[in-house]
This record gives structure tokens, C-alpha cells and sequence, in this order.
């Protein structure tokens, strides 16, 4: 293993109706100007939003509002939080919600103190924030792990550019299984289909043999796909999105990552293709993660044949690709470009801009240049 050195900042609250106790122990300790960020209207339909409001209220804070987050959220959304956090002096911010609330508000917290322009500061002069305004998150859907990092994926629209930008972390996570109740299971299948893509990646990244954080992303993973097949059975399975919902929290709270190098490449690939498409993430991975399996298999067969004995019970890395496939297909999900919610045609030429212009991964499997990208790109239309 290489060195690291390893602290984690997020308190998280686990369990059905532990919101209430969470926010009384932790509200105490921030100023009175709570800005409350969500999405769209889903909270207000199912009592979440009456229930935080209600806290919030009972704890003696001003509460400003910023909704509208949008799937995918972009600078310009991010700004938007940004001025209405200097205008009213919000002390705290609680993003309410998924990936992209929770992704959107780490930004605006740590643009919020800065002078410069983050986007400028971290792609230009590689430098990165240090903190921001201080922000607890309350999940409202899973997968994402958004809440366990710092780290944020951010879609500038005039760039035509979906990438990472480093924010600000949370100082407390509220996990609540109950919360996931109403989301449409399409969005549940994605969303752990994404918790499965980080175990993923981050197993197949070239570090040493008999890596710890090998046994641990295959039980991440295995455990992934259980309960997403419980979920089939029975989608009000508590147990089962209560074990997604963790999941999907190890996954990314950096235990895995620790002392090693990650394979990212399906999701720069699909990250770009975000940026052309809007289309929803999870799902895009979907389409894109055994297409490009297929073209690496052999640069890591060992890993890829582990992988299908502890994941899907099968003997060889081929095989192991195959019950992938077909996995993907028993839960709804997409396999084919075609298929995608998308702004605008997929077409070759769409393609052939996200293979110039996505990330090249140089810790994965082996590096692919951007004829590949673009080839396995154009295997999934």
C-alpha cells in the first residue's frame, strides 16, 4: 500500500426518524441564517421539507431558501447559491437532497469565502479551497455518496465541460433509509448502480496485489447487488435501502480509496457525455461501464475474474462481464446510448466530441487514448 494518512471530518446520524435528534444536537452550534437547498418539489410532497422547516423554526433560525438544483447542476446554478448566501450572510447551509443538492451546495460553500472564481482557481492555477461556509447534508436519495467528500461534479454549460471541482465537505450527514421511500425506482436503480460503478473503478485501479481495499470493495459491491435485487422483489425492502444506503456511503468516505490509485476513465467518459446530453448518470455508466470493461478485461483478468467469483458467482472474467450485462438489464437500466434521456441527439458527432474533450485516466487497467474512447463510445449507440 502507499502512504496516506487518513481523518474524516462528517459526523453521520444512521437510521429511520433520526433527523430530529440530528438537527437538535447540531444546529446549536451554527448562527441563526440557515439557507435550505433543495431540488424540486418531491420534498414538499412527501413532508420532508415541513419536517426540516419545522426544526429549523423550533431551533430559532432564519431560513433562506435556494431550490431549483437541477439533476447535473451548473456553474451558473452554483453562483446563483453564492449571491444569495453573501446577500442574506446565510451562517449555514443544509442541502436537502441527492447528488447534485449536496454537490452544488459544497461549491457555493467554499466559492462563497473566495474572491477569485473557484472554477479559474482550481482548472487554471491548481489550487483548491480550504474550507467555506460550514454545511451538514440531509440524503434524500442514494447512490451518490456526495455527502461523505468534499469533492463535487459540476457542469459548466458555456465551457461544454462536466468535471470535478473540489468544495467543501459537510460536518454532518443525516442517512435516513425512510427518506428514499419516494423516489422513483428508476432513479433508486441508477442511483446504487452508481455506488456500484465507484466500488468498481476504484478496484480495478492499478495498485498492489492483496490490497485490503480490495476485499472491501468486493463486499461493497456484492452487497450492492443483493439488495438492489431485493429491491426488485419488494421496493419497500427498509432493510434493503437501509444496506444501499450505507453502501453507497463506503463507497466514497475515502476508506477505499486510502493507499491507492483508482480507475476512473468510465466515469470521465460519462461525465462528458453529461455535459452534452444532460443525461442522468447513473445511467449513463450503465450504458457505458461493459463496453468499456470488454475493451480491458485482458489488462486485468485476475481482477476481472475475482471480481465475477465474489460479485456475481460465476468462474471467469468473460462470464463476470456477461451476468454485468445482464444484471444491468434485470434492473431496467439502459444499455444502449439510444435509450438515454438526453437535451439532444446522440449521434457520432456528439461522440466524437466527448472522446476530445473527457479526462484520460492514467491509473486504471491501461490508459486508453481518444480513438478508443471514441470506439467504445460508438459501441454503445
Amino acid at each position: 500500500m502507499k502512504k496516506f494518512t487518513f481523518a474524516y471530518p462528517t459526523k453521520v446520524y444512521f437510521g429511520e426518524g433520526i433527523a430530529a435528534e440530528a438537527l437538535e444536537q447540531e444546529l446549536s452550534k451554527v448562527g441563526e441564517a440557515v439557507m435550505l437547498a433543495y431540488g424540486g418539489g418531491s420534498i414538499h410532497k412527501n413532508g420532508i421539507y415541513k419536517e426540516i422547516n419545522d426544526c429549523l423554526l423550533k431551533a430559532g433560525k432564519k431560513v433562506v431558501e435556494f431550490s431549483g438544483i437541477m439533476p447535473n447542476p451548473t456553474y451558473m446554478k452554483v453562483q446563483e447559491g453564492v449571491d444569495l448566501v453573501r446577500k442574506y450572510h446565510v451562517d449555514f447551509i443544509l442541502a436537502v437532497g441527492g447528488g447534485s443538492v449536496i454537490d452544488c451546495c459544497k461549491v457555493i460553500s467554499a466559492q462563497t469565502i473566495l474572491e477569485e472564481d473557484i472554477w479559474q482557481m482550481e482548472y487554471r492555477e491548481k489550487i483548491f479551497p480550504k474550507g467555506g461556509i460550514p454545511m451538514g447534508v440531509i440524503v434524500t436519495a442514494s447512490g451518490t455518496g456526495a455527502e461523505m467528500n468534499a469533492g463535487a461534479v459540476i457542469t459548466h454549460e458555456e465551457k461544454k465541460w462536466k468535471g470535478p471541482i473540489f468544495g467543501n465537505g459537510a460536518s454532518f450527514a443525516v442517512l435516513d433509509p425512510a427518506y428514499t421511500m419516494s423516489v422513483p425506482a428508476q432513479q433508486v436503480f441508477s442511483g446504487a448502480f452508481d455506488t456500484l460503478s465507484h466500488a468498481m473503478e476504484t478496484y480495478l485501479g492499478t495498485s498492489d496485489e492483496e490490497n485490503v481495499s480490495d476485499d472491501v470493495a468486493l463486499a461493497i459491491m456484492r452487497n450492492t447487488v443483493v439488495n438492489m435485487r431485493r429491491l426488485l422483489v419488494n421496493f419497500q425492502d427498509m432493510q434493503a435501502r437501509s444496506n444501499l444506503m450505507w453502501d453507497s456511503a463506503m463507497a466514497e468516505n475515502g476508506i477505499l480509496k486510502a493507499g491507492r490509485l483508482t480507475d476512473f476513465q468510465a466515469h470521465q467518459m460519462e461525465h462528458q457525455l453529461g455535459a452534452y446530453t444532460d443525461c442522468n448518470h447513473g445511467q449513463g455508466l450503465a450504458v457505458i461501464q461493459p463496453v468499456y470493461y470488454r475493451h480491458i478485461v485482458k489488462d486485468a483478468e485476475q481482477k476481472f475474474t475475482r471480481f465475477a467469483k465474489v460479485v456475481f458467482s460465476v468462474e471467469t472474467a468473460e462470464e463476470g462481464l456477461d451476468a454485468l450485462d445482464g444484471f444491468i438489464r434485470e434492473c431496467g437500466l439502459p444499455t444502449k446510448m439510444s435509450q438515454l434521456k438526453s437535451t439532444v441527439e446522440i449521434t457520432p458527432q456528439v461522440l466524437r466530441k466527448v472522446a476530445d474533450t473527457c479526462n484520460l485516466i492514467k491509473c486504471n487497467p491501461r490508459k486508453l487514448d481518444r480513438e478508443e474512447i471514441y470506439e467504445i463510445l460508438s459501441e454503445c449507440l
